[in-house]
């Protein structure tokens, strides 16, 4: 369907009613996701190490962690984005937590070693965390920056949420529809018939790029400026199992990850089954090269981030929401950039990564927004990450 960003509007300004509701069902989310994980890992939780995935345990330990450092622990919560990052805070429920769960001191490699509370105690900390998160929020005014620490809390927590799905995904976990999301079966077409690729013209003009007004946004995000755009035309849907799969075919290319062809047919592995793939939904798992190996093998090229997000809030029949998907910019500030306190979100990784723009399946619709800007390195394949097509 076409997102409508009614709910992330909300997340990025509603007030003190909103963001509680949006806070209990985010833990509720994190929760729920432990509870699938000990189903079949059992208590402990013990994966194998892998540089796409984080053990569940410091994963969940993380998010409460995260929350109580911006939020309980911060003497300078007030001061919104003008917050010093560095001031002395006051002492965690937990002893040494910031040696287990601070992402941006903790090496990845080094979570596997780590003596973590058991998952009683992290269940048990999550819950007190949460609890005094909400007794703050009850009687904190309903200002930007008052308010932007429980926005940004709510927002990574719903990031982790996400990772859970790719996690489970990646292991084999069963995951009930209301934890994963569901792909649509089929993008719209002709009735009876194979959908045909619709394209959008859109005209030369200027585009007021990233976020302006009030409420919250992310650092990368800011500040909007104007950039000038030729007319292009770009794909009205993204890129579906169909038209992906005659690149394949032709060309030999290896299949991608999570799909094999079986007795003629093509099948997905779906937490753990697999499954008679829907050729007519979008195509999912894909990395940056080859979505980009498709579009030149096509006559085609992605679009930047600019087109889409310009395409996105101008255009009616511009269809975004069920999987991320590349674009051909890379990830890097926008003019007058200014980092927010949680430095480690944008600026170590510009220049490395590829944005994604939209949303998937698994992705809460407190973060789909038109202008939100996700960013992965280009091998990355377990995310739901697709794409569309520009004509040259």
């Amino acid at each position: 369907m076409n997102l409508a960003p009614t709910r992330s509007e909300a997340a990025r300004r509603g007030g003190r009613r909103v963001l509680a509701a949006a806070l209990a069902d985010s833990r509720a989310r994190t929760l729920a996701l432990l509870d699938a994980y000990a189903a079949v890992l059992g208590e402990a939780l013990t994966v194998p190490y892998s540089p796409q995935l984080n053990p569940p345990r410091w994963e969940a330990g993380h998010v409460g962690w995260f929350q109580d450092y911006w939020i309980a622990r911060n003497r300078q919560r007030a001061m919104g984005i003008a917050c010093d990052p560095d001031h002395r805070r006051a002492a965690g429920r937990l002893p040494g937590a910031d040696a287990l769960y601070d992402s941006g001191k903790v090496a990845h490699a080094a979570r596997w070693q780590l003596e973590l509370p058991d998952l009683g105690a992290t269940r048990a900390d999550l819950a007190e965390g949460l609890a005094e998160t909400l007794a703050l929020l009850a009687v904190t005014p309903e200002t930007d920056a008052e308010l932007y620490f429980f926005r940004l809390a709510l927002f990574h927590e719903d990031m982790h949420g996400e990772a859970g799905v790719y996690m489970a995904q990646a292991l084999d976990i069963p995951l009930p529809e209301t934890l994963s999301g569901a792909l649509p079966e089929a993008l719209p077409g002709p009735a009876g018939g194979v959908p045909q690729a619709r394209a959008l013209g859109i005209p030369a003009q200027r585009w007021t790029l990233g976020w302006h007004g009030d409420g919250f946004a992310f650092d990368n995000e800011l500040a909007a400026h104007e950039v000038a755009l030729p007319a292009f035309e770009i794909d009205a849907e993204v890129v579906s199992w169909r038209r992906y799969l005659a690149f394949v075919e032709q060309t030999g290319a290896a299949p991608p990850r999570y799909l094999r062809r079986q007795d003629g047919s093509w099948q997905r592995r779906v937490f753990g089954r697999w499954e008679a793939l829907a050729l007519d939904a979008p195509a999912v798992h894909l990395r940056w090269d080859e979505a980009d190996a498709w579009c030149r093998w096509a006559g085609r090229r992605l679009p930047s981030e600019a087109e889409w997000e310009l395409a996105a809030l101008t255009q009616p029949g511009f269809r975004w929401g069920q999987v991320w998907e590349w674009t051909a910019s890379r990830f890097g500030p926008y003019p007058s950039f200014a980092p927010h306190p949680y430095r480690d979100y944008s600026a170590p990784w510009f220049g490395e990564r590829y944005v994604l723009r939209g949303a998937s399946c698994a992705t809460s619709p407190r973060m789909a927004h038109p202008r939100y800007r996700n960013y992965f390195t280009p091998e990355r394949n377990d995310l739901y990450s697709g794409f569309r097509s520009c004509a040259l």
